[in-house]
């Protein structure tokens, strides 16, 4: 608590400091809810203390942030709309910046804290999965005329697909933990998927794609509802916003919210694609992006979904195979059941991307 008040003065926070407390469901920031009493009236804000062994460079972070949620600003309030609880507001330091750095060495942000809101739990219902959709959407709808290209990669080559091939090949022939005996299904079931994780990469590189701004972690547990209503209000965590494809968050926000498993599941035959909620999100999705997503994007996106699996489970294995550095674990095997959760839903999902791709035709046809 004594460092965090001797954070409180450097932000321009209004009213007078009143309580604070710690917020653990994030995994990568620490994040504190502060409450300011301003004469009867509560003003409630977040502030989170960066994670720099994930984020090099804090300040490219929130150039980022800033120049996105301005833009979404913008957007909204030109259609008359209120963006008081439908973009994050980045809360400035005292001299006009978006980051403190302490004597430490340590970097600060701040947000007002929108209330009233709640964020989906890891098993959203359809109507909550459908509303995902509708967030990100609208995300990628008010960012459309945003020039991508000017944006930082917080994560450089987060998605370069066959750069992490590569990455796991050598951890294949290294063999450091000695692992590759164990692991040798699994091995081959991703090295027979090379070809088809390098397609977004290639499309984009050739035009066919489009370059966006992409959020990169496209979870429904990052998208604030609305607590009376339901409906979404803002998508939250931008720290991964960055250039990217929109097939990226599509195939994320499947993978993660409409398996029917966690993504540590032991029991791979446990986990399949949920047909109801894949639907729900593709609703949602389409109906905010068919009107300025091509239709090169739109009706591949399925290939999204089927990238972004693999690239997890080819993430989780190469761990697996280097001992283990990057994830953390439970136990000695955990990376690989991780593996072999999201291989059993990428089994599944090609086994059902035929009526995927037919549920997406449709709200493409419904929309356009």
């Amino acid at each position: 608590m004594e460092e965090i008040r001797d954070i409180l003065p450097r932000f321009g926070f209004e009213g007078r400091f009143a309580s604070a407390r710690e917020l653990t469901s994030g995994h990568i920031n620490a994040t504190y809810l502060l409450d300011f009493e301003d004469g009867g009236k509560l003003n409630q804000y977040t502030l989170q203390r960066i994670n720099t062994y994930v984020f090099h460079h804090p300040d490219e972070v929130m150039s980022n942030i800033t120049r996105v949620t301005e833009h979404l600003r913008r957007g909204i309030l030109g259609l008359r709309g209120d963006a008081s609880r439908r973009v994050l507001e980045v809360v400035r330091t005292l001299d006009g910046g978006a980051l403190h750095e302490d004597a430490r060495g340590g970097f600060w942000r701040a947000y007002a804290y929108i209330s009233g809101a709640f964020v989906p739990e890891r098993e959203a219902t359809e109507a909550q999965m459908e509303q995902a959709g509708v967030a990100f959407g609208q995300f990628q709808r008010h960012l459309a005329d945003f020039p991508a290209g000017e944006l930082y990669e917080t994560i450089p080559d987060f998605h370069n697909t066959p750069l992490r091939f590569g990455a796991f090949v050598r951890a294949v022939e290294e063999d450091v933990a000695g692992r590759a005996a164990e692991a040798r299904e699994e091995i081959r079931q991703v090295t027979a998927r090379h070809a088809m994780m390098g397609e977004i990469v290639r499309l984009t590189a050739e035009g066919t794609l489009p370059l966006r701004v992409t959020h990169n972690d496209a979870k429904a547990s990052n998208v604030l509802l609305d607590e009376k209503t339901g409906e979404a209000l803002c998508v939250i965590d931008l720290d991964t916003v960055m250039p990217g494809s929109a097939l990226y968050d599509y195939g994320d926000g499947l993978r993660y919210g409409a398996s029917t498993a966690k993504e540590d599941e032991e029991d791979p035959g446990r986990v399949f694609l949920d047909m109801g909620k894949a639907r729900a999100f593709t609703h949602g999705f389409i109906r905010e992006t068919a009107g300025f997503l091509t239709r090169e994007e739109l009706l591949r996106l399925p290939l999204g979904a089927l990238v972004i699996t693999c690239e997890q489970a080819m993430r989780f294995l190469t761990d697996y195979l280097r001992g283990d550095p990057y994830y953390k674990i439970d136990s000695p095997r955990h990376n690989l059941v991780r593996t072999r959760a999201q291989l059993a839903l990428l089994f599944d999902m090609e086994r059902r991307e035929k009526e995927l791709s037919e549920a997406v035709r449709a709200d493409v046809s419904r929309f356009s």
